[in-house]
């Protein structure tokens, strides 16, 4: 590879550099605290990459410079949002779930010792 072809790659990974950092995504990361709008867990270091922008009128395109149309949920719950506008443009209203809830989240291993047998207590 030439001098100029290196210079030329350089200067194409420099200007995608600037135009991610001026995306919505590192926009909305600037604006808001780290946390999921849902189920409120925070992100931060190399986890803050499961922290997505969901736009709330499902519109790419409607990106206002003071983030009015988006919010940060984590990759779980931004996945149920669309699943649940999925549902409703189906016509399954009757299965169209809430948000979940922090408490959904809280204590995965919560009923783990109903499920587990105990060893007989030796007398």
């Amino acid at each position: 590879m030439t001098e100029a072809e290196k210079a030329k790659v350089l200067a194409e990974l420099r200007g995608d550099v600037a135009r991610r950092n001026t995306g919505y995504r590192e926009r909305a990361l600037a604006l808001f605290p780290h946390v999921c709008a849902s189920c409120a867990r925070e992100f931060s270091g190399p986890r803050l990459k499961e922290l997505t922008v969901h736009h709330k009128d499902h519109n790419h395109h409607n990106n206002p410079p003071d983030g009015s149309n988006w919010e940060l949920l984590c990759i779980y719950c931004h996945d149920h949002e669309h699943e649940k506008l999925m549902d409703a443009r189906q016509g399954n209203f009757g299965t169209v779930s809430s948000k979940p809830t922090a408490s959904k989240f809280a204590s995965p291993f919560e009923q783990l010792d109903s499920l587990v047998k105990k060893p007989p207590a030796d007398s």
